[in-house]
């Protein structure tokens, strides 16, 4: 799959589609959003993190609010922070000498979890990073807010393979305009289009309900 610019699709909306694909076509096709005190922690720790300062040390350059497009996945938008490592088998780097390799971290406000959301927006960035670069990134890091530490994740075949696969179809419900119904569960307790969503369908349902009756 490659993309012109005009089919890019935010890189956020992956994880918002890994999450929920209902959740992705409240947000991203009918233009829905709700804050809650999640998405507030979330926004404020993003705020920390996307100051768009570099800076040096010793042997790593930290670039914050990178801009980053894959057209192979047929996203764009913007890193955290891309740590840059000094290596022999890296990129060159404007006014800096020597080749640099890069390390995508992410920035999470709550803790690791089991299921992949989080290290599908990672896996995403590092193949923005390595169509962008033409280097292999092989591994990155989430940066969770509660314990205040990283998690390093590896970028394995695995993890891309879903990644574009995920990416494939949230193009093919994007292309077609579709918003899936309802489907409680767990994690919908922590979405903070809960109400709206469970409200609208509900809505709906009672609608074609009455038409249909006879």
């Amino acid at each position: 799959m490659e993309s012109d610019e005009k089919d890019l699709l935010p890189l956020s909306a992956l994880q918002h589609f890994a999450y929920c694909p209902r959740q992705f076509a409240l947000i991203h096709l009918e233009q829905i959003w709700e804050e809650n005190r999640f998405t507030a922690e979330g926004q404020i720790l993003h705020e920390r993190a996307n100051s768009g300062e570099t800076e040096t040390r010793g042997d790593i350059h930290t670039a914050r609010s990178l801009r980053l497009v894959s057209h192979t996945l047929g996203l764009t938008g913007i890193a955290d922070v891309v740590e840059f490592h000094r290596h022999t088998q890296g990129t060159e780097l404007p006014g800096r000498s020597g080749l640099w390799h890069p390390f995508p971290v992410e920035y999470k406000r709550g803790r690791s979890k089991a299921d992949d959301w989080d290290r599908l927006q990672l896996c995403a960035q590092a193949i923005c990073l390595e169509e962008m670069l033409g280097v292999e990134v092989s591994e990155g890091a989430i940066f969770y807010g509660k314990p205040r530490r990283r998690e390093a994740v590896e970028i394995n075949e695995s993890l891309r393979d879903t990644t574009r696969e995920l990416s494939m179809r949230m193009h093919a419900q994007w292309s077609e305009r579709r918003t899936p119904p309802a489907d409680y569960g767990p994690k919908c307790d922590r979405c903070s289009l809960k109400e709206h969503c469970f409200s609208a369908s509900s809505t709906a349902s009672n609608y074609l309900k009455r038409m249909l009756e006879p």
